[in-house]
């Protein structure tokens, strides 16, 4: 099936019942410790809730995302919601961008334009890119998968026949952090012929065998050790039991917010101030693409798909050029001597300052990054 063209529309309905579910909110009191000590803060949901339920303008979000020519195309039985923007250059190469949880499409909106339109931004026409940013499968508004076995590596063979067989392009560039930098390994390692390189700004690759046991392996094993029983409850839940999380947030629009907004607090590199670096605008944004389909609960089921992959899959060795940006508080990032001996790592970049969410934390940093990495592949 060909791609149509697609524009977002939540209907009134959707933004009624919202602001009645915002106002029928049952607060619990908080906890003893410090605000954040023990999950979100109940003041600043409520704060966010509260701007969500009475100043928060959707509409005028939703005409900026269709500001952009927006398609669902079918792929292995699911609908796939894309944006596909056609650079402005003299040979603009296809870069998909690939986002992750708790993430959408949103976060690249403001890279169309410097990667589509490199001129006008201050750079040059050389560096062009047709972007092309799909919703996962299960995410946003792209289709729920109605079978088990969505894995990300079946999400990259879907992400391939977008590009190749449905678009036209031979070969393209993929970038990814979180999920879509799992998913760009799946590219690079499973569809090499098609994949001109990847960029990753989240990386997974294990020890290589000349470093088990030394002192500086066993520290970051212990670090991530540590991460992992201080931060990772989410990704057992979302593992093992998605469904009995995604009812209650599926009803709750402040159980989701609560969820999500205290991740980008954690995970980004705000100083503890998740305003410091996303708006309330923009963080209630990013959850709409959860709220209004109601994939909250199809999109933590990523997590439970991981079983349905073969361990060593996710380190298996990836032959595509390879760059890595390295912001200081991704939450995974593998050290440079371990990335060598999985992927052909061309570029390596540390970052001054960044976390998870690079491409709205430091927009300008991870711009110049990809168009750095991929001018050398032209």
């Amino acid at each position: 099936m060909s791609s149509r063209p697609y524009r977002i529309h939540v209907p009134d309905a959707v933004l009624s019942d919202l602001h009645r579910r915002l106002d029928a909110t049952r607060w619990p009191e908080p906890l003893p410790g410090g605000a954040w000590e023990r999950g979100a803060d109940v003041s600043y949901v409520r704060e966010l809730c509260e701007y969500w339920r009475h100043r928060y303008d959707w509409r005028a979000h939703e005409a900026a995302l269709n500001a952009f020519p927006q398609f669902l195309c079918e792929v292995d039985g699911v609908d796939l919601h894309f944006l596909h923007v056609r650079g402005k250059g003299p040979a603009p190469m296809p870069l998909v961008l690939l986002h992750g949880w708790p993430g959408s499409i949103y976060e690249f909106l403001h890279l169309i334009g410097p990667l589509t339109d490199p001129g006008a931004y201050g750079g040059s026409a050389q560096d062009a890119f047709d972007v092309i940013i799909p919703s996962m499968p299960g995410y946003g508004f792209s289709g729920k998968p109605r079978e088990p076995g969505w894995s990300a590596a079946r999400i990259a063979a879907a992400v391939d026949r977008l590009l190749v067989e449905h678009l036209g392009y031979p070969r393209y560039a993929a970038q990814g952090g979180d999920w879509g930098s799992v998913v760009a390994g799946f590219l690079g390692t499973n569809h090499a012929p098609h994949v001109l390189g990847i960029h990753l700004n989240m990386t997974l690759a294990p020890p290589p065998p000349e470093e088990e046991g030394k002192e500086e392996t066993l520290r970051l094993q212990k670090e991530v050790a540590a991460w992992q029983a201080a931060e990772a409850g989410y990704s057992h839940v979302q593992g093992t039991k998605p469904m009995s999380l995604g009812i209650a947030q599926s009803d709750s629009p402040a159980g989701l917010a609560a969820w999500i907004a205290e991740k980008f607090r954690t995970w980004s590199d705000c100083g503890g101030d998740v305003e410091r670096v996303f708006s309330k605008d923009w963080l209630l944004t990013n959850l709409m693409f959860y709220w209004a389909p109601n994939s909250i609960a199809s999109a933590a089921n990523l997590y439970a798909e991981l079983g349905n992959l073969p361990p060593a899959s996710l380190y298996a060795p990836v032959k595509v050029p390879t760059g890595v940006a390295a912001f200081p508080k991704e939450i995974y990032q593998a050290p440079r001597s371990w990335l060598e001996r999985r992927y052909d790592l061309r570029r390596y970049t540390p970052m001054p300052r960044g976390g998870h969410f690079a491409a709205v934390e430091q927009p300008e940093l991870f711009v110049d990054d990809v168009r750095a990495f991929f001018r050398a592949l032209r």
